[in-house]
C-alpha cells in the first residue's frame, strides 16, 4: 500500500536541511506501539525536472561527485501533528527524526550548480520511499508492510515569514524577500542582506535561507532590534559581476543602482514604519563586496555595516573612499584562515587604512577559524564541527562575535555588546 508523507525543512547553521518526515499512517498509533529501528528510510535527491542530481562532495572538493541517494538512518519516531510536534496520545500523524547536518549523506535540502560560474543553490526534489520492516501494533490492528512513497507536501515554516516582491527599476528589477516585524507600534529600523554568489540566481528562498538570514526573524533576534524590518535581494549572477558576466577585481558592480533603486522603493513603500535613521546594511562574501560597494556609492543612507568575510579588493579602495567610510559605524567579520576570500587582501588592509585615519566606531571580530560553539553539528569524532574559514556568517548569526580587532569586548556606554546589540544601537545622527 503506498501512503503519503510530509518533509520537514529547518533552516541551521549550514543551511536548509530535511529534518523530519511525517508518516500518515492508516490508524492512530499510541507511542508505545513504536520504535526508531521499525522504519527504514531511502531518498533520492532530484532537480525540478525529475533529473537525479550528484553533489560534490564539499564546499571546496566541487569537482568529486558523489550519489546523490542513499539511506538515513532513524533516531526517534513518536505520535504527531501533521506538522511534526510531538503529541502524548496516539495520532494519525508519526514522526521520524534523522541525523542531518555537514556530515550526513543525502539531508540536505539544496544543492549548487557548480558548473555554473556562480554555484547557485537552488531548493532540491527530496524523493523518499519509508518501508515499515517490522510490524506495529498487534492483534487485528496489526499494520505491516506499508510503503510511503508519496509526498504529500514539504513544511519549511522559516522562509514563510518571507514575502516576495520585485523592484520596478525599468532596466534591471530585482527580487527580493522581506519580513515585516509583529508589531508596528512605533518607527522600526530596516536590516538589509546581501547574500554570497552561491545564494543568487532564481530561487529567492535560497537567498534567506541559504546562509540562515531567517534569523533575523527570530524573537531574540527581534527583540533585541525592539521589532525590524528585514529585506533580503536576489540578483540572478553575482554582486560582483560588472557586466562582465565574471567574477573580477574592478570594484564595480552592475547592480549598484539597482539596488539603490529598490531599497529606496521599499523604504518609500512603508515610509510610515521604518526608521529613516536606522537602515543598516550587511552581507557576506559576495554580498560583502556589496555591502563596501554601497556604503562607498551612498554613505548618507545608512546608519551602520556589517560587511561578514567581505570580497572587496583593498587596492579598489581609494583614499576618498576610506574618507567617507570612516565615519559610518562598521563592523568587520572574517576568519584568519579564509582560504576563499583572503583576509590580507580585504578586510584586513582596509579596517587598518580606517583605523589609521580616525574611524571612532570601525570593529573587526577576527576569527582563528570557524568552529561550532553551540553543540549543534560534531564530525566523525564527535567533536565539534570546524566549518570552512569562509563561513564566518556562521557565528554572526549566533550573535557570537563580540571581540575587536584587539582581543577586547567590543563596549557601548561601559557594557560589553555583541554585533547585534551594537547594531541595534546604530542611529544617524
Amino acid at each position: 500500500m503506498a501512503l503519503q508523507y510530509y518533509q520537514i525543512i529547518d533552516i541551521t547553521d549550514f543551511g536548509p536541511f530535511v529534518t523530519k518526515l511525517v508518516l500518515c499512517m492508516p490508524r492512530p498509533v499510541s507511542p508505545a506501539e513504536l520504535t526508531a529501528d521499525q522504519f527504514s528510510v531511502y531518498v533520492e535527491i532530484r532537480d525540478k525536472d525529475g533529473q537525479m542530481i550528484r553533489l560534490p562532495k564539499s564546499f571546496i572538493e566541487r569537482d568529486h561527485l558523489v550519489p546523490s541517494r542513499g539511506y538515513r538512518p532513524v533516531t526517534s519516531v513518536y505520535p504527531s501533528t501533521r506538522q511534526g510536534e510531538p503529541v502524548s496520545e496516539a495520532s494519525s500523524y508519526v514522526t521520524l527524526e534523522m541525523p542531518y547536518g555537514p556530515i550526513w549523506k543525502c539531508s540536505a535540502a539544496l544543492a549548487s550548480d557548480f558548473k555554473n560560474i556562480n554555484g547557485h543553490g537552488r531548493y532540491t526534489v527530496q524523493d523518499y520511499r519509508i518501508s515499515l520492516t517490522s510490524p506495529v501494533g498487534e492483534g487485528d490492528d496489526t499494520l505491516c508492510g506499508l510503503v510511503f512513497h508519496r509526498c504529500a507536501g514539504v513544511f519549511n515554516p522559516k522562509i514563510e515569514r518571507f514575502l516576495p516582491g520585485v523592484s520596478t527599476h525599468p532596466k534591471l528589477p530585482i527580487r527580493y524577500g522581506y519580513f515585516v516585524p509583529n508589531k508596528l507600534d512605533a518607527p522600526k529600523p530596516l536590516i538589509l542582506f546581501l547574500h554570497g554568489a552561491g545564494e543568487g540566481g532564481q530561487d529567492l528562498p535560497v537567498a534567506y535561507s541559504g546562509n540562515k538570514v531567517t534569523e533575523f526573524t527570530e524573537d531574540w533576534m527581534q527583540t533585541i532590534f525592539g521589532g525590524a524590518f528585514v529585506l533580503v535581494p536576489q540578483c540572478d549572477t553575482m554582486w560582483l559581476d560588472d557586466g562582465s558576466g565574471q567574477y573580477g577585481d574592478s570594484g564595480k558592480s552592475m547592480y549598484t543602482e539597482a539596488l539603490k533603486y529598490l531599497i529606496d522603493e521599499f523604504i518609500d513603500r512603508f515610509h510610515y514604519v521604518i526608521d529613516p535613521d536606522r537602515i543598516y546594511i550587511g552581507g557576506d562574501s559576495n554580498g560583502g563586496f556589496m555591502t563596501m560597494r554601497m556604503l562607498m556609492s551612498y554613505p548618507d543612507t545608512f546608519a551602520a555595516g556589517f560587511p561578514i568575510c567581505e570580497a572587496m579588493p583593498d587596492k579598489r579602495i581609494t583614499a576618498s573612499d576610506i574618507a567617507r567610510l570612516k565615519d559610518i559605524p562598521l563592523w568587520f567579520v572574517h576568519a584568519k584562515n579564509d582560504p576563499v576570500v583572503k583576509p590580507e587582501q580585504f578586510a584586513v588592509p582596509t579596517y587598518r587604512r580606517l583605523m589609521a585615519q580616525g574611524a571612532r566606531n570601525c570593529h573587526f571580530t577576527y576569527w582563528d577559524r570557524i568552529i561550532d560553539l553551540h553543540g549543534t553539528f560534531r564530525n566523525e569524532k564527535g567533536e565539534p564541527f570546524e566549518y570552512l574559514g569562509h563561513f564566518a556568517w556562521v557565528p554572526v548569526f549566533n550573535d557570537d562575535c563580540r571581540l575587536d580587532f584587539d582581543g577586547k569586548p567590543v563596549r557601548i556606554s561601559g557594557k560589553d555588546v555583541s554585533l547585534m546589540q551594537w547594531l541595534a544601537a546604530q542611529k544617524k545622527s
